[in-house]
């Protein structure tokens, strides 16, 4: 069961696979050194490895060293005599390029297009139209740059039969001739037909060009569902949302393509009462239409009416496809409505989605978020092949469960599956020991990410190694941290600072923490506070009416910490048991010495509701306090309950008066 405290992919893991794409990697980013270290650090060099370093140099400019790892390679195929063509295409030296298209042992379609490209860069028009006639085999793209290369040169007739022989012609091909027609100042043939004038609006369309479109638009002799669509989606992509709509009221006949187009363009630019006002008008609604609806809900913010509305699209008896099933995964991670992730897994299994690798990677993240550890383990271990993304997801699961051993094992298991890290995994690494106070493990991993590991530390693994330091009462340390970042520190960072700050009781630095904090975020309620709070600790009153003032000068609210989701207790139809069970806990708090939580509503309901063999699940959206903190561990321990506590940084698992964070958070 769930309680609310504030609403508001497929890689292979083999080793040379993944060093690969490591290296191809390194050389599109301009780090061609990085990936040659990779390279030679390799104990069994691979053709597809060879290719990539030498692709690698191509991207960098650098031909002649590429030249030289080609000549040295031990085995080479079809893709390393064409990577070599088209790098030398790439830095403009078609002669060289062609010298190793004549000598190469075979040929295939792409190495004929690679050289009719270069040529058709170079100007060289009547090499390429030689080659193109001598080509054995085209295939779509061979025939589209040919026709790219015509167009160019003003052979507008050429490009026009060329066009005409295609056989097959895709919206490339169709494009360009339109463009070049447009150019030329020629007319398409047929005007009274449909198609072409169909064809030229979706061409100005898809080139941006939406004001062309809508003159050709309005004097079309007929318009069809097709063209009104053309032109309807050509104002949603480009975000002339009230163009569309003026356009869709106009329609004779409303289509469903076009209404869930405007549903989805209404919620790109935020206006999601808008898009559901459509969404209500639509008489005719498919599988697609409450799948945008549901996806405008999940990407505002507003996971409950996103809930809502996939519940009610089932009652409605439509079967939800794969796309609504995916968003709704999001919002059950995000609500930590577990419930309902369940039964979500049990329809992507049914329907054999939950095969997939990307689906995994929700699954995964689903069950995390909900605090059920063991079965987002359970799929990570069923799949084989698993992807960075799955890999990353629990590391910072376990992270974010207080579980730093089995964060780092998992990261361990990484390297002998041949996978290599990114940025992402090292934060989830770095914060798992900053929760577990695993200083000297964090601060070698942290050497090690570009000496070992070639990932340029960011922002944010500073602000873990901050958050780390602090956390264990080295502050002067964090600090040196701070200091020698090579790029200015975000709030992040300083929040960080701020926070082990409060904990250590280091006034003067907080106050620098918390002032740079106000620079950076001067709306943000959360430094104020907890500079407040240390100013109270420590008897300052003066000082914390000081801040109150500026809070108030600068309208700086404090958001509410936690809301019960039911609205108003004296509403909720089993008022008087929630009551009579705080009365309960009043007392037991009374005598422990504590002041209010706002927690106690949610964890009496639980206490009502939730059967004893089930874990109480509470969701709030700020980090939890001491008090609370304390409170629920003795809730926990005198109701024999488990308790599972989702705060804004991590969970706490609440179990026989004991927390999994073991008072370290």
């Amino acid at each position: 069961m769930r309680f609310l405290l504030n609403t508001c992919r497929a890689y292979s893991t083999s080793f040379p696979v993944v060093t690969r794409y490591r290296i191809a990697q390194l050389g599109r980013v301009g780090q061609i050194e990085n990936a040659r270290q990779v390279f030679d650090e390799l104990p069994n060099k691979t053709v597809d490895s060879w290719n990539s370093i030498i692709a690698g140099y191509f991207q960098n400019n650098q031909p002649d060293e590429a030249l030289l790892l080609f000549n040295k390679m031990p085995e080479k195929n079809i893709v390393s005599w064409n990577g070599l063509i088209s790098g030398y295409i790439k830095n403009g030296m078609v002669t060289e390029a062609r010298e190793v298209f004549d000598k190469m042992p075979e040929r295939n379609v792409v190495s004929w297009t690679a050289m009719i490209r270069g040529h058709v860069q170079e100007g060289m028009m009547g090499e390429a139209v030689s080659l193109f006639w001598l080509m054995p085999e085209k295939n779509v793209v061979s025939w589209t740059v040919m026709l790219g290369g015509l167009i160019h040169e003003g052979r507008i007739d050429e490009a026009r039969r060329l066009f005409d022989m295609m056989p097959e012609k895709d919206v490339v091909a169709r494009t360009n001739m339109i463009a070049g027609y447009c150019k030329e100042g020629h007319a398409m043939e047929k005007r009274g037909s449909l198609e072409p004038w169909t064809t030229m609006i979706t061409g100005y369309v898809q080139n941006n060009r939406v004001d062309v479109a809508r003159k050709l638009f309005e004097v079309m002799p007929v318009k069809n569902e097709v063209s009104w669509t053309a032109m309807l989606m050509g104002y949603t992509q480009c975000g002339r949302i009230e163009a569309a709509l003026e356009l869709f009221e106009a329609m004779p006949v409303k289509s469903v393509v076009t209404g869930n187009a405007l549903i989805l363009g209404f919620g790109q630019n935020g206006e999601v009462a808008k898009a559901r006002r459509v969404f209500n008008q639509m008489k005719v609604k498919d599988d697609a239409t409450w799948s945008a609806m549901i996806k405008v809900y999940e990407r505002k913010g507003f996971e409950l009416k996103a809930l809502d509305l996939f519940i009610l699209m089932q009652k409605e008896g439509i079967r939800p496809k794969f796309p609504s099933l995916i968003t709704i995964l999001s919002v059950c991670a995000s609500l930590a409505s577990l419930d309902h992730g369940r039964q979500v897994h049990a329809q992507l299994v049914r329907s054999r989605f939950d095969e997939a690798v990307y689906v995994s990677s929700v699954l995964l993240t689903m069950y995390i978020k909900c605090g059920d550890l063991p079965k987002a383990k359970l799929v990570f271990d069923k799949f084989s092949s698993k992807d960075i993304v799955m890999w990353n997801s629990m590391i910072s699961g376990y992270a974010q469960h207080g579980l730093g051993e089995e964060a780092l094992e998992i990261f361990q298991s990484m390297f002998s599956t041949g996978m290599v890290p990114d940025d992402v995994t090292f934060v989830g690494v770095l914060t798992a020991c900053s929760y577990t106070g695993k200083v000297k493990e964090g601060l070698d991993i942290f050497e090690s990410m570009k000496s070992k590991y070639m990932v340029e530390p960011k922002t944010e693994h500073y602000a873990c190694m901050v958050d780390l330091l602090g956390r264990a009462g080295k502050i002067n340390e964090a600090v040196n941290i701070i200091e020698k970042m090579p790029m200015e520190a975000d709030a992040a960072v300083w929040g960080s600072l701020l926070g082990a700050c409060r904990t250590h009781a280091k006034l003067d630095l907080a106050e620098v923490a918390a002032k740079k904090l106000l620079v950076i975020e001067p709306e943000n309620a959360g430094p104020y506070i907890l500079l407040s709070n240390i100013y109270a600790s420590q008897g300052k009153w003066n000082d914390v009416a000081e801040l109150r003032t500026n809070m108030r000068a600068r309208s700086v609210k404090k958001s509410p910490v936690h809301m019960f989701t039911t609205g108003d207790i004296r509403a909720h139809p089993e008022h008087s048991m929630i009551m009579k069970m705080l009365e309960n806990l009043d007392v037991l708090l009374r005598e422990a010495g504590l002041r209010y939580h706002s927690e106690k509503l949610a964890v009496a309901y639980g206490l009502l509701k939730v059967p004893k063999e089930i874990p109480i699940r509470v969701m709030k959206n700020l980090r939890v306090c001491g008090d609370c903190h304390t409170a629920i561990k003795l809730i926990a321990k005198v109701t024999e309950r488990e308790i599972i506590l989702r705060d804004a940084n991590r969970f706490h698992h609440f179990k026989d008066g004991i927390c999994s964070c073991r008072d370290y958070w």
